[in-house]
């Protein structure tokens, strides 16, 4: 049963995402179904769930890439089309041609394109992608070409590029795809620091860090659901010892409404 999950945090603010009984369907396929969902300032919600539950057309949405069929999505209060300056997006598997010879610095310096009309890059957009390169801790990189990194350190030069044109809303889509657990712990501890500035939505898998307690299924109805420590030889060896996994087993409270079907 295809399940969309998201931390529970506490918002003392405005929200920066606010999605209010927003469906969307792929022509006769329902996506999403009568969501509702807030994300508040400074927090890191993770979104976990099967392939085709609809993460990624959740993501989308937010960042205006997809206009819903029914319902409302604000992002800081407006439409996501009119904010996207103040997103910073990076999408689920992007496709890179590893034979182009493009350097680190080049392909952050891509995420300030929407802010250039014309004219070549100037000294505040290097200063700028430099500084995303050291948030994601590859300073001293810039200069490398981008196909000798490894694929954890390329995951990094992509979030530096989504960071590069200063954006308050980070929205990830599986940025811990396909890298190792060790290149995933560090990568979970840049964003704990980025979150004291910034909201981030990322999708991941099934494994979240150890830094969520809490996570709602979105189905229809929403169902919350607590986290438990992975313990053992098996999970310390894979993770570290860090982590939680969703338990599916018990709810904190029903769900309410029809819970069949829900994407």
């Amino acid at each position: 049963m295809p399940y969309l999950f998201v931390e529970v945090r506490k918002m003392t603010e405005a929200p920066v995402v606010e999605i209010k009984d927003m469906s969307y369907s792929y022509g006769a396929v329902p996506a999403l179904k009568d969501v509702n969902f807030v994300a508040g300032q400074n927090e890191l919600i993770c979104i976990v769930g099967p392939n085709g539950g609809g993460k990624t057309t959740l993501l989308k949405v937010i960042v205006g890439l997809l206009r819903p069929d029914s319902g409302e999505v604000r992002v800081f209060g407006r439409p996501p089309t009119r904010v996207r300056d103040r997103i910073g997006y990076m999408p689920q598997n992007p496709r890179h041609d590893l034979s182009f010879p493009v350097n680190v610095l080049e392909v952050v310096l891509m995420g300030r394109l929407e802010r250039r009309l014309f004219g070549p890059y100037t000294g505040a957009d290097r200063e700028a992608a430099r500084r995303a390169l050291g948030e994601v801790d590859m300073d001293g990189f810039a200069r490398r070409p981008f196909s000798d990194l490894s694929g954890g350190q390329r995951q990094r030069v992509l979030i530096a590029r989504a960071l590069s044109s200063d954006p308050q809303l980070l929205v990830l889509d599986e940025p811990t795809a396909n890298i190792d657990p060790g290149q995933e712990r560090h990568l979970h501890e840049i964003l704990q620091r980025l979150k004291k500035r910034i909201t981030i939505l990322m999708v991941t898998h099934d494994f979240v860090s150890d830094t969520v307690e809490e996570v709602v299924c979105v189905n229809r109805g929403i169902e919350e659901h607590p986290t438990s420590l992975i313990e053992g030889h098996t999970a310390a060896e894979l993770y570290a010892g860090h982590g939680r996994v969703v338990r599916h087993d018990r709810n904190v409270f029903p769900a309410k409404g029809d819970s069949k079907n829900g994407y």
